[in-house]
């Protein structure tokens, strides 16, 4: 008899789950959209997280290796022009001492593509070196590498923080970080309109199309890119040579800010 009573809910319950009523389908959709959102910024997470490294980047003689050097162990050693990567465990002077792995990269031109395409893909962040006393003279060049790597489509992608480091500040001809930013941005102008046919990625591989370096119809700028970028004057020789300690207070508190 207790069996026969109980029947009706039954039936009414099943009757529910067959056929739920608005208030449970808005229930079983905000658990979905929850369920959904968690899954996406795990797997947003995941593959930032998956991206550990700090490329340092330049031209041959922007003094990578020096600040790569100075960066691992504060100090001095005489350098030369790299024709490999060197990679190493940098633990970041923040309260989480998280740890990215530095890897330098050669300048080189007949070199520089090849070794970022080995490893644009686990870049977290980007430390573009320059070379403040030699910038009049080497703006072009340093611009033509620095679109190279913007109009990358995993750069693109990725969207990894990037850093202009404006080396050799020590030197009384060094220009300032304001001035390499503003002659960056037009020879960057200048480069976006003379490149008239669809850029490649490094891997030879078509984007669909030209790339289109900041905003169509306005003069570029650092702002139109999607992702942040910074610039800091930094001297990894120091003021007082190979005696004193580099001048890196800018690039290390960025370092622990992206780390």
């Amino acid at each position: 008899s207790m069996a026969g009573g109980l029947e009706p809910h039954l039936e009414a319950l099943r009757r529910e789950m067959a056929a739920p009523g608005p208030a449970v389908f808005s229930v079983l959709l905000a658990l979905l959209v929850v369920v959904i959102t968690f899954l996406i910024w795990r797997f947003v997470q995941g593959r930032r997280s998956s991206r550990k490294a700090v490329l340092l980047l330049g031209l041959c003689d922007a003094g990578k290796t020096l600040l790569f050097a100075r960066l691992l162990t504060g100090r001095y050693r005489d350098t030369q022009t790299s024709i490999t990567d060197s990679s190493a465990v940098y633990r970041a002077r923040n309260d989480k001492g998280a740890n990215v792995t530095l890897i330098d990269l050669p300048g080189h031109e007949s070199l520089r593509l090849q070794f970022l395409e080995r490893f644009k893909a686990a870049a977290r962040a980007i430390v573009f070196v320059v070379d403040s006393v030699a910038f009049q003279r080497e703006v072009k060049d340093v611009a033509e590498f620095l679109y190279q790597v913007l109009v990358d489509s995993t750069v693109l992608k990725n969207a990894p923080a990037l850093l202009i480091a404006c080396n050799k500040q020590d030197v009384t001809m060094a220009k300032s970080a304001k001035l390499i930013q503003q002659q960056l941005e037009k020879e960057l102008n200048t480069l976006r309109v003379t490149r008239s046919a669809a850029p490649t990625s490094l891997d030879g591989s078509a984007t669909g199309g030209p790339a289109q370096l900041g905003k169509k119809g306005k003069d570029f700028d650092f702002s139109q890119l999607p992702m942040k970028v910074e610039f800091v004057e930094c001297s990894a020789r120091g003021s007082k040579g190979e005696e004193g300690d580099a001048d890196l207070e800018g690039l290390e508190k960025w370092l622990a800010k992206i780390a």
